[in-house]
């Protein structure tokens, strides 16, 4: 007996199948390294003499630009988390999952212990923003 597939759930499984294809092509073209990145100002301090427990550890703040076109390769958070606010342009942050996001002007995000991602500007104007973070300086 020959089963027949109706019109509408053959595109329902393209569909499907497109949008699998396209992530996991997504997830697969994540660049390894920076492009048209550069951190403007930076400041730093040592936590292990400030907070017990925290030695090795380091804070630190940094202004961050993606040129149009540029992008900050894929990395890992893990031992690192940071909190960011978006200044200026539009980044968008392609996760490891395959997800993405648009931040802008006014925005702020988080990264944790289970981020893994990465910022490409595809904009016109750069992109400026802030981030700080804490750093295992004992790896």
């Amino acid at each position: 007996m020959k089963r027949i597939v109706s019109k509408p759930a053959r595109l329902a499984i393209a569909s499907i199948a497109t949008l699998v294809m396209a992530s996991t092509a997504l997830a697969q073209e994540a660049p390894t390294a920076n492009k048209g990145f550069q951190t403007l100002k930076s400041e730093v301090i040592d936590l292990g003499p400030e907070i017990a427990g925290m030695e090795g550890r380091q804070l630190r703040l940094r202004l961050l630009q993606i040129e149009p076109g540029g992008h900050i390769g894929i990395h890992s958070h893990k031992d690192r988390p940071a909190v960011v606010y978006f200044l200026k342009g539009a980044s968008t942050v392609h996760s490891g999952d395959g997800t993405s996001k648009v931040f802008k002007a006014g925005d702020t995000g988080s990264a944790n212990h289970a981020t893994t991602h990465w910022h490409g500007n595809d904009g016109k104007e750069d992109v400026l923003f802030i981030a700080v973070d804490i750093l295992n300086k004992k790896k």
